[in-house]
């Protein structure tokens, strides 16, 4: 008996090795264990569609200072204003980063050096001043990672109708944040958007709540609609991800007067660029470095390590 094409979706790879596939039910009513199959696989394109578009996109005037800056001139308030009850500890060079983030108006991004904002930890690690670690989840935010939680701490205490969005490429750095926000911030006042492939169990309890589900897969696709105005941007570890995935976000929700605060760590890139075009096109060369290697912020770095434009976070 021939069996007609059955369709499955391949829901979970575990350790690179073992392959999880759903199907619906006609295909177990004619399966047995020693059936042989032609197998043949197919490529969800969703998220290259979704970056293609944002390049796309990215063409349009109004990114133009975000994405290709010309000079690092910008509006800023003139007194830097005081920080209202800090949540994390921090030191001069700390308190300097944050406060900067604070007084900036628009673009063109705002770029902070530093390690990556979020990692875990195997064991109660030592800690360094300006650092946070969560006895209960064994995650630690390094001093970027702090400096990205008080800034958004802050502003939230400085308009409750500030629209803050902070995306990551990773779900461990998003989850970090927000638990480490979550000490002070109302669960209500914030939702955590996950990708569209992560499955429910892996969300952590604690910030579940705060997640908008659907049967049993994420389903929520932001749109610019959600928000009323969006403030300020932080593209966190924007090291760790490649240019067009990072668009994805910036050119969904920025406009002309969203300030943008892009973060990452020297040196640090993303991986898995297979195709040697796109390798020799620059697509290993992620946003943030590329704007940190650009004459405008060059120069400005030459002169001085903390500013209106950059600001290095070091790690001791």
């Amino acid at each position: 008996m021939i069996l007609p094409v059955i369709q499955g979706f391949i829901y979970r790879v575990v350790k690179s090795s073992v392959v999880l596939v759903e199907f619906e039910d006609d295909f177990y009513v004619h399966h047995y264990l020693t059936r042989k199959y032609d197998v043949s696989f197919s490529f969800n394109r969703v998220c290259l569609q979704r970056a293609h578009q944002a390049v796309q996109n990215a063409s349009d005037a109004l990114f133009r200072n975000f994405i290709f800056p010309e000079s690092v001139s910008r509006t800023n308030i003139p007194t830097a204003p005081a920080l209202l009850c800090p949540g994390h500890k921090l030191d001069a060079n700390q308190l300097s980063a944050v406060r900067h983030i604070l007084s900036i108006r628009g673009s063109p991004p705002y770029l902070l050096v530093g390690q990556l904002c979020v990692k875990k930890s195997g064991s109660p690690p030592y800690l360094l001043p300006g650092q946070f670690w969560d006895e209960k989840t064994n995650f630690r935010l390094s001093r970027t990672g702090v400096v990205v939680s008080e800034a958004v701490h802050q502003l939230c205490q400085t308009s409750h109708g500030n629209r803050i969005l902070v995306c990551a490429p990773s779900n461990l750095c998003c989850d970090g944040l927000m638990r480490s926000l979550l000490k002070w911030i109302p669960e209500s006042d914030m939702f955590r958007v996950n990708a569209a492939f992560r499955e429910k169990e892996e969300v952590p309890e604690d910030i579940l709540p705060s997640c908008l589900y659907k049967e049993t897969y994420t389903s929520l696709v932001l749109r610019r609609r959600n928000f009323d105005i969006l403030v300020i941007f932080f593209l966190v570890d924007a090291s760790s991800a490649i240019e067009p995935e990072t668009l994805v976000a910036l050119t969904s929700f920025a406009e002309k007067n969203t300030t943008v605060i892009v973060t990452g760590e020297a040196e640090n890139r993303w991986r898995w660029v297979q195709a040697d075009m796109a390798r020799k096109k620059g697509l290993k060369i992620s946003l943030f470095e590329r704007l940190s290697n650009s004459v405008p912020y060059c120069v400005e770095a030459s002169v001085q390590c903390s500013s209106h434009n950059w600001s290095i976070i070091t790690s001791k």
